[in-house]
């Protein structure tokens, strides 16, 4: 078949197709069953998918997040709650960094968007990162997230403002893990070591 032949069949389809516009089904979000309170399914659903949660003891949890990386070597971070601390070997995140320049931190401090109870999982776009692989080069990752902005399953994940809004926008749930090799379970294969979560309102 020509170019030109196939070219003008194309266009044939083209002008004799239907004008129809039928709506879209209405797709429910399957949360009849949800609890009031998803901060414990969150955790439980974390801890299924190899992520844990840093406890903040006294109830301050910005003072947890310092002890858990003081001394751990260079850390990297946007999050302003750790900005000008001189105690700290931080590595300011900003947006003219090259995405490799990320390759030798040892623990990143980003903030989630929001997180998902039914997987576990936290929203990260490029607001929080700035730089995208701060989301997976660096070898262990604390992820601050507000408890108020869990919800309850993927599909309101889908619905939410930052699926629509960001460039960017990626779902973690758990550390890096493959194990398709000899069946041994192996995290940081592909990306973080290990992953943490703070509940510290935004």
């Amino acid at each position: 078949m020509s170019t030109e032949s196939r070219a003008a069949i194309f266009a044939a389809i083209r002008a004799n197709r239907p004008n129809i516009q039928p709506p879209l089904p209405d797709v429910p979000f399957f949360d009849t069953n949800a609890p009031a309170d998803l901060v414990p399914p969150f955790v439980e659903m974390l801890g299924k998918m190899g992520g844990s949660v840093l406890e903040a003891k006294d109830g301050d949890p910005i003072a947890a997040l310092r002890a858990a990386i003081t001394d751990k070597g260079i850390i990297a971070t946007c999050v302003p709650e750790l900005h000008g601390d001189p105690s700290l070997q931080i590595r300011a995140i900003r947006p003219d960094m090259a995405p490799t320049s990320l390759a030798d931190v040892e623990i990143g401090v980003v903030r989630a968007s929001f997180g998902v109870a039914e997987t576990g999982t936290v929203c990260l776009t490029d607001d929080e990162l700035i730089v995208n692989t701060s989301g997976f080069l660096p070898q262990h990752l604390i992820v601050l997230l507000d408890p108020k902005q869990i919800v309850a399953n993927l599909h309101h994940a889908y619905n939410r403002p930052e699926m629509r809004s960001h460039n960017y926008a990626v779902f973690q749930t758990g550390p890096s893990a493959t194990a398709d090799i000899e069946g041994v379970l192996i995290h940081g294969a592909q990306g973080v070591r290990s992953l943490r979560v703070l509940f510290c309102p935004a």
